[in-house]
């Protein structure tokens, strides 16, 4: 990912001086500049997101099944079907099912 991981340990960008420390500045400002455009892509990602859960719900769906369903095809399929089946269990425990 960063061409910072092939540089050695012993390699600095903020080196002592004569005067305190000596900052790579150019450099210290790409990360920043680089990590406030991930925010920035991540805000506009969240609102995206949101117009989408905005139009499903407009066309009638139930959002709050519809996030329940994106988190369950997230997780792996065995732990799933475990969680499930307990669930089942317990519902037929308790007179549910």
């Amino acid at each position: 990912m960063s061409d910072m991981s092939s540089q050695s340990p012993a390699h600095s960008p903020a080196q002592p001086s004569e005067g305190g420390y000596h900052v790579a500045a150019e450099e210290l400002r790409q990360f920043v500049e680089r990590y406030e455009r991930l925010e920035q892509e991540k805000q506009d990602i969240a609102e995206a997101q949101k117009e989408v859960m905005a139009e499903a719900k407009g066309r009638g769906y139930d959002t709050k099944v519809i996030r329940k369903i994106i988190a369950m095809r997230k997780r792996d399929k065995d732990d799933l079907a475990e969680e499930e089946a307990v669930l089942e269990m317990y519902k037929a425990a308790l007179g549910m099912a």
